[in-house]
């Protein structure tokens, strides 16, 4: 796959070529939770919502109907680090949906009366992620690992927080990161690179875009690196209105960029991937029936990152599950891959990354987020030699650093 870029009146964009009817598009902005000051939790979210509520081109019915009316999908999200928004569409309708996606990135009005309306909408999402333990557990964890940090931040903030917010505070928001020089485009399809960079000339010459006031972000401190005794002798235990206990375990861990992240993404998939046959899988679930779901996840933002394993099950079986899975993670530090686990390790993960590029909208939004965050243009192939490279030492390595007792806080919900 042949990666193109250039840029446009200070927007980089990254094209891919595509081999069927349909083209994925998008714009990604370095704009998410943790560009927040104090006083703007949940503000990157909110303005996500608000920017399909009105701009100075067009109103809320009218961004809604521009894809909606010719059968394609328009669609955002927010995450800790970024905000994403992008179309699925036939590429007849290139020009269309380039078009919508600069206006809504870039020229949104954030109109009081859709904002006091939108917001009982985001209130609503706040209430449905509270009733849903096994996704909610993640903040409460995250704010463990990263204390009054940003990354500790929930996405969707307080009830009470939103509704203090004006236009003129989504505002500021957008001047200071909402900027074509704080943001990637992407495109994924069968058209000509040469078409996507006329388009967007012509949408960057007729509706020129704000610069940015302040770009200033917040850094994760240096002592919060690998191993640096984040873990918490004893587990934090919170009463919650649940049915079955609920148990996030992990530590901090890699950037994106480390050197050693990938031997820690196949680990991880070792530990408790998507794979049936995961190590955590067979002991909890498979050998003792103990669980009906156990995972493991690593997560890695540009300056940090942390690993965690997630099980529920009966209140009574959590210290037995806690105990087998201190086996599980022991075993892999003390114990290397014998040269065919570890061919059948890599075979399995180059396996799921071939099925996952099946699904193109997951390739171009990642695509464009490597672009904005590393300018890395990484294709499949050199994915897979990075996973090859990966050797038995450097997987005992990435578990001495992320999986050692003393590197590990566990949170549990109990009823």
């Amino acid at each position: 796959m042949k990666i193109t870029t250039f840029e446009v009146g200070g927007l980089r964009v990254v094209f891919a070529p595509g081999t069927t009817n349909v083209v994925y598009a998008g714009i990604s902005v370095d704009a998410g939770t943790r560009d927040e000051k104090e006083s703007e939790s949940g503000m990157a979210h909110f303005i996500e919502h608000m920017s399909f509520k009105g701009t100075s081109r067009r109103s809320s019915m009218q961004i809604l109907n521009r894809m909606e009316n010719v059968g394609a999908d328009l669609n955002a999200f927010t995450t800790k680090e970024d905000t994403t928004y992008y179309s699925v569409f036939l590429r007849e309708h290139l020009s269309r949906a380039i078009d919508l996606l600069l206006d809504i990135t870039f020229h949104s009005t954030f109109p009081q009366v859709e904002m006091d309306k939108e917001v009982e909408v985001v209130c609503d999402e706040i209430e449905s992620y509270n009733d849903s333990p096994s996704e909610l557990i993640y903040d409460d964890f995250e704010a463990l690992l990263f204390p009054g940090h940003p990354l500790g931040r929930n996405i969707l903030g307080s009830a009470e927080r939103l509704h203090e917010y004006h236009t003129a505070d989504l505002q500021a928001f957008a001047r200071r990161l909402y900027h074509p020089r704080n943001a990637v485009m992407f495109v994924m399809g069968n058209v000509r690179p040469e078409e996507v960079r006329r388009l967007v000339e012509r949408g960057c010459m007729s509706y020129p875009c704000a610069i940015a006031d302040d770009m200033r972000k917040s850094r994760v401190p240096p002592e919060w690196t690998v191993r640096a005794a984040a873990g918490k002798s004893e587990p934090v235990v919170m009463n919650k209105g649940v049915h079955q206990a609920h148990v996030v375990l992990g530590s901090r861990a890699y950037p994106v960029t480390h050197p050693r992240y990938m031997a820690a993404a196949l680990l991880n998939n070792i530990l408790g991937g998507p794979g049936l046959n995961s190590r955590l899988s067979i002991s909890l679930r498979e050998r003792r029936g103990l669980v009906y779901t156990v995972e493991s996840t690593l997560t890695a933002y540009t300056d940090a990152g942390f690993w965690t394993t997630y099980f529920g099950c009966d209140p009574e079986d959590v210290r037995r599950c806690l105990r087998l899975v201190a086996t599980e993670l022991r075993h892999l530090v003390e114990k290397p891959l014998t040269p065919h686990q570890l061919i059948a390790a890599k075979r399995q993960m180059k396996g799921q990354l071939g099925v996952s590029y099946d699904n193109f909208e997951n390739v171009a939004i990642s695509m464009g987020k490597r672009y904005l965050h590393h300018g890395l243009t990484t294709t499949p192939e050199e994915l897979l030699a990075k996973i090859d490279a990966v050797t038995a030492e450097d997987l005992q390595r990435a578990a001495a650093d992320l999986l050692m007792p003393e590197a590990i806080s566990t949170l549990i919900y109990m009823p």
